[in-house]
């Protein structure tokens, strides 16, 4: 059985001031997939996680203190690919993919469009080829884990007061039918194997002291192709988790 951990922690750097390696250590996922690193390798001491036995992958954004996704493994992967070969997006850092034998792993942050206009466009622009990605590498590699923070909540039980965020973005028609694509396109929500119960969130707010509320988002997936169904054993978001606004995700795979 191998473990993955996804978590938009919202700066590495800060969210290891937080304690995330004791949490690392305590949780001793076997892949911990990051979204938001928000640093290069250089700016953090390998050692914070060579000493947890972790190789590192980083995949930074050109621009400083912005976006960037790493993944941190026990296991070497057999093949490691940066970005998505799409120039527009791989300057942000978005997309990373590793190789485990039969399984491949991609972690994503897909783009905010909270700042609209130009970023809404341009994230409904990164969903569409990043769907045309997904689809072109399923035919040579059908055992996809595809896990980050989607910027998306899927359906209504996924955010709190539904009917106050219908022109949010994150629960706009559009991007939400694109997770509908998704899951047509033979992807299911690895989390709603398991668990159908409402107020189950990844993301607070920092404002209005949303966490205490519960008054969050559940934007971080684990979407699994259905080749995968019977092999997941596993799925949690632990709440407990405070180094970020969001917490980390699990799946467990056989």
């Amino acid at each position: 059985m191998i473990s993955f951990v996804s978590y938009n922690v919202n700066g590495i750097r800060a969210a290891v001031n937080k304690g995330l390696s004791d949490w690392l250590r305590e949780n001793n996922p076997d892949v911990f997939c990051v979204q938001e690193s928000k640093a290069m390798k250089k700016q953090l001491d390998p050692a914070v996680f060579d000493s947890l036995g972790y190789h590192q992958y980083w995949f930074s954004a050109q621009k400083k203190g912005y976006s960037g996704v790493l993944v941190l493994s026990k296991p070497e992967p057999d093949k490691v690919v940066y970005g998505m070969g799409m120039e527009k997006y791989d300057v942000e850092g978005r997309v990373i993919r590793l190789d485990f034998g039969d399984l491949t792993l991609i972690n994503v942050y897909i783009p905010s469009g909270t700042m609209g206009g130009p970023r809404q466009e341009y994230k409904m622009e990164f969903l569409e080829d990043f769907l045309q990605f997904l689809n072109k590498l399923k035919k040579e590699r059908p055992n996809l884990i595809v896990t980050g923070d989607f910027n998306i909540c899927h359906k209504p039980i996924d955010i709190n007061h539904p009917e106050r965020h219908k022109k949010s973005s994150g629960f706009l028609p559009e991007e939400r039918e694109w997770l509908d694509r998704l899951e047509g396109d033979s992807f299911f929500d690895s989390f709603r194997k398991f668990n159908q119960e409402p107020e189950q969130y990844t993301w607070w707010s920092y404002r209005a002291n949303s966490r205490a509320k519960n008054l969050g988002w559940r934007i971080d997936y684990f979407w699994l192709t259905n080749s995968l169904n019977s092999r997941i054993e596993e799925a949690l978001i632990h709440k407990e988790a405070y180094h970020s606004d969001h917490c980390p995700i699990e799946i467990k795979i056989i």
